[in-house]
């Protein structure tokens, strides 16, 4: 069965990326309802901390070094977790801008799946290369300023070229962002960039 990932980056139920998420899946499901969707709450998922055993795991790993026993069961932890998002043949990730960037955990889940040999491969004489197969990838990024239409008042994104970058690097560059936006201040602006976006999500989900 076809599977979409969808990764829910917010610990607030209405928050204006998860309101976002709702209207995309709610289309995505009328127009492929045969797929599975594979929901993913960094929040409520167990993910290791990036801590000893699963950092010794990569950079043994990158050396071509033998496990030991504490790295091996760190490192099926990622394996289980990078797993599951390569099997995707679709990926949604809903997240909010907190401070310009993503969620802590948003970058612990990358953290522990971007590891060598799962998602990316290195030789010492050329580089870094991809592991995973593109597959299209919509990011809905919420955030109090208005980095939709360019009203964020000098303000700067830093979480999508992050994302764009970090998933690139991984071998998806598929990568479709919609930005919601403003979330916070007069009512009236707030409103009207719900309905851009959500107007935005309902046509995407329609082929994506």
């Amino acid at each position: 069965m076809a599977k979409l990932l969808h990764l829910s980056c917010s610990p607030r139920a209405e928050s204006a990326s998860t309101a976002g998420a709702r209207v995309f899946l709610d289309g995505f499901r009328r127009a492929r309802p045969d797929w599975d969707i594979d929901v993913v709450d960094i929040w409520r998922e167990r993910m290791p901390e990036f801590t000893g055993p699963i950092v010794e795991a990569k950079y043994a790993r990158m050396k071509a070094q033998t496990f030991n026993e504490a790295q091996r069961n760190s490192f099926a932890e990622a394996e289980r977790m990078a797993l599951r998002f390569s099997l995707a043949d679709r990926v949604l990730i809903s997240t909010p801008m907190w401070n310009f960037g993503i969620p802590y955990k948003l970058k612990q889940w990358f953290d522990i799946i971007v590891q060598p040999g799962l998602t990316f491969r290195f030789d010492p004489s050329q580089g870094y290369f991809p592991l995973l197969q593109d597959r299209p990838t919509l990011v809905i990024l919420a955030s109090g300023s208005d980095f939709a239409t360019g009203m964020n008042r000098g303000r700067i994104d830093m979480a999508t070229p992050y994302l764009r970058e970090i998933l690139r690097f991984v071998g998806i560059s598929d990568v479709r962002f919609l930005l919601i936006g403003p979330t916070t201040g007069p009512q009236q602006p707030i409103d009207a960039a719900r309905e851009r976006a959500y107007r935005r999500l309902a046509a995407m989900a329609a082929t994506f």
